[in-house]
């Protein structure tokens, strides 16, 4: 049983396919896809429902679209957050945080009172890391530790500039970083990425010979990379979205390749980089067994340091913040 929310938006419009179709699950594993959305949305979700029909995909057992939280959240084994209160013009972050205080929460009892206990929770709805661990408190007989955050748009946009820089496709590149908030000030980091040219793995920073690019351009690129698609799109990113959280949700189904590490937003607890608990920071992490672990032992040098710092701070102030309403909501 898989719920995607937001299910009428255009994230999931690109995602539901790839769930169906098997690239996200593996091409044996049937699928029960349950679509939530609020009730002014339910005429297009029927929509996206007859199209999920009649794309007459073998794996999908039965789709269910709902407006209603007690039917989405039933027996889930892995629930994807795409909905959530988009930032309008003119509207302050803490107003956009207290209205999502309020939908996660809401989804995060439901989680709590309707899903299994070993349910895979993958929250892309922003701000993702508050809203995450808004749901992950709301939620505390589920292990905090099956909640992640999508922070693998921002992997993926890295991975791809380094890619496009040394002209090698993307498969070249691994192990980039994203560390922090899914926000600007996210801190996108290749000290510890390598990429294959002609034919061995090589230090980025070796490989490119140009530390100005890589310590100024190349992290605003990253960091901004949403706003450039809005700008030029009139929309944001939608199919980049749902291939990243296909990503994402492979790699808790499968685990991560031998040797590479990949970023996602998890709980700070226990981590070796100095970074305070309870927060729903975005980390390497290896995958196996479905359980995901922080890489350890990475050198952090004094550059890197304050980025990591830097957005540790915007979160723990998005946190308090959130917690507030929290209490009061």
């Amino acid at each position: 049983m898989v719920l995607v929310t937001g299910a009428a938006g255009q994230i999931a419009y690109s995602l539901l396919y790839s769930i169906g179709n098997g690239s996200v699950f593996g091409k044996d594993q049937p699928i029960i896809l349950v679509l939530l959305d609020i009730t002014p949305m339910m005429s297009v979700l029927n929509g996206v429902l007859m199209e999920l029909q009649d794309c007459a995909l073998p794996l999908l057992k039965d789709v269910i679209a709902t407006d209603e939280e007690e039917v989405a959240f039933k027996d889930l084994d892995v629930a994807v957050l795409v909905g959530s209160m988009p930032r309008r013009e003119g509207m302050e972050r803490k107003d956009l945080l207290r209205a999502n205080v309020k939908i996660f929460k809401s989804q995060g009892a439901a989680l709590e009172k309707y899903a299994k206990k070993s349910v895979k929770v993958i929250v892309v709805g922003n701000p993702a890391n508050t809203n995450c661990l808004t749901a992950a408190k709301s939620a505390p007989s589920i292990p905090k530790e099956n909640f992640s955050c999508l922070t693998r748009l921002d992997h993926n946009r890295a991975k791809s500039q380094i890619a496009l820089k040394l002209g090698v496709t993307a498969d070249d590149v691994k192990n980039v970083i994203i560390w922090g908030n899914h926000s600007s000030t996210q801190y996108p980091d290749v000290n510890h990425a390598k990429v294959k040219l002609q034919g061995k793995e090589v230090g980025v920073y070796e490989a490119l010979k140009n530390d100005s690019w890589l310590k100024g351009e190349f992290i605003t690129t990253v960091q901004q990379r949403g706003a450039a698609v809005i700008k030029a799109r009139k929309l944001s990113s939608a199919m980049s979205a749902a291939k990243a959280i296909s990503d994402h949700i492979r790699d808790i189904w499968f685990g991560t390749p031998e040797g590479e590490f990949v970023s996602m937003g998890v709980i700070s607890d226990g981590n070796s980089y100095g970074i305070p608990d309870d927060l729903l920071y975005s980390f390497p992490v290896v995958i196996k067994n479905k359980t995901w672990k922080f890489v350890e032992g990475l050198p952090i040098n004094d550059f890197s340091r304050e980025k990591m710092d830097l957005t540790a701070k915007e979160l723990t102030e998005e946190k308090e913040a959130a917690f507030e309403f929290l209490s009061s909501a």
